[in-house]
């Protein structure tokens, strides 16, 4: 359910989005309102969750993880208790970025970053291994990086 946002609110989003480290008082002279104010706004966002969390976005090739890969997975749906398990398997795998349950021929979508195909190739035994639900996977290499953001649009909703 959206959170009621004023235009403050949705500026000051869309300014933390660009640089979570951008001070109150920058925020409050670009916003027009005082640090203090803009630092309860900001608690209060965090609060209500529409702030998740502020994290540093790290260039994998730099930190020596320069293949990306899009991993589509088809699973058993017999067994919910193995669907449940992939899940938490999914979210505890440092090298999947992003896992989404999806429409269409497969079930899920991972994005992987990995050192090297033999990296990824492990990856994807321990996952067929230690996941009995899992049928199948078909994977995608990213040749090059178009895009790559978690911003997401704060302006206000069209009526």
């Amino acid at each position: 359910m959206p959170i009621e946002l004023d235009k403050l609110d949705r500026r000051i989003l869309a300014m933390l989005q660009k640089d979570a480290r951008r001070s109150a008082e920058l925020v409050g002279a670009e916003v027009g309102l005082s640090a203090s104010a803009v630092q309860r706004r900001i608690a209060r966002l965090r609060e209500e969750g529409v702030i998740a969390a502020e994290v540093a976005v790290v260039d994998p090739k730099r930190v020596g993880r320069p293949l990306s890969l899009i991993v589509e997975i088809e699973v058993e749906r017999e067994r919910p208790e193995l669907v449940a398990s992939l899940k938490q398997w999914i979210a505890a795998e440092a090298m999947i970025q992003e896992a989404w349950y999806v429409t269409g021929a497969g079930d899920y979508v991972l994005i992987v970053v990995a050192r090297d195909v033999d990296d990824f190739e492990a990856l994807m035994q321990r996952l067929v291994a230690e996941n009995a639900s899992v049928r199948r996977y078909h994977t995608r290499v990213a040749l090059g990086t178009i895009k790559r953001s978690l911003l997401v649009p704060v302006d206000p909703p069209v009526e």
